[in-house]
């Protein structure tokens, strides 16, 4: 995709995963960052979810996400806020995590109808967006802001250095990254990590740009989403026996033979139904330990 204009690639992006919805889409400016309110009908607008969409944080959009945003707030009940950060080749990748931020501080204070403190809080994102996501809880936590009840991460990038060894081993397996990021890891290391320090402003071991390389102690329960078959597969699963070790909360959920975020492809895919409803399932259970109450009383103003 080297030659094709970056605008090009998103309009594609777009094109590709676009899916209408039956959900009230309401534009939103997050602090200056454009994104959409997405609520399903009945959804709880004081159970609120921050969703980081992916795309190599070149390309995707709140709109190319759609179907998993609005899918997971009809599941789960919750109103998800879906931030269209700022990304290569316009901004470096801190950008993005700056925007990330400042959504998770917003979403805590404000609602779809206005300034509301938020009863529940959950952040989602799926490969760049999981890198992200996993980045601005870990910040969350270590700069005093409250704490997500509960965090999914779709096949997230979990180590920017590229060292998984699942990055070469599974290239093959993989047709979404694997044409695209195979070329990549062609060339000398040295020189893969100095284009890194480059995009992303930052250089890549360090923990914001590489989660898997943070403390990971004391953050909320997690849900890790991946295929097997993906070159992300091995960030997935070492994060989530780093997190294990040091004592958070994670379920890594696994299946075989599949794409990258194959969660985003729609309702004719039985495992992306599967695994929409296992991240509902685990929304559920953070929000019982939130207030056991709750579940009962949202169902007597439902009634």
């Amino acid at each position: 995709q080297s030659g094709i204009k970056i605008e090009d690639q998103r309009q594609r992006m777009e094109d590709l995963f676009f899916q209408e919805v039956d959900a009230q889409i309401t534009p939103v400016d997050v602090d200056g960052i454009p994104s959409e309110w997405v609520i399903a009908n009945g959804a709880n607008p004081n159970r609120r979810m921050l969703y980081i969409h992916g795309g190599a944080f070149r390309v995707g959009s709140p709109r190319s996400h759609r179907y998993i945003t609005a899918e997971l707030s009809k599941r789960a009940g919750v109103a998800v806020l879906a931030i269209d950060y700022r990304m290569q080749p316009e901004h470096k990748i801190t950008a993005g995590h700056e925007d990330s931020q400042k959504a998770y501080q917003w979403i805590i204070a404000n609602g779809p109808a206005g300034p509301a403190e938020t009863q529940e809080l959950y952040v989602a994102g799926d490969s760049a967006g999981g890198n992200l996501t996993l980045s601005v809880v870990a910040w969350a936590r270590d700069n005093g802001h409250r704490a997500a009840n509960g965090v999914i991460a779709l096949a997230p990038l979990t180590d920017s250095t590229m060292s998984s060894p699942t990055w070469k081993a599974n290239q093959h397996s993989d047709p979404f990254l694997g044409p695209s990021l195979g070329q990549l890891m062609k060339f000398p290391t040295s020189l893969i990590h100095l284009t890194q320090r480059f995009a992303a402003g930052e250089k890549p071991n360090h923990p914001m740009i590489s989660p898997v390389l943070n403390d990971l102690s004391n953050l909320p329960p997690m849900v890790i989403q991946a295929s097997t078959d993906e070159m992300l597969y091995g960030d997935a699963q070492r994060y989530a026996n780093k997190a294990r070790q040091a004592g958070t909360d994670v379920t890594l959920q696994l299946w075989p033979k599949l794409v990258h975020v194959f969660q985003g492809f729609g309702p004719d895919l039985p495992e992306a139904q599967d695994a929409l409803g296992m991240m509902a399932d685990f929304i559920a259970q953070q929000s019982q330990a939130a207030s056991p109450l709750s579940l009962e009383t949202d169902s007597q103003s439902a009634g």
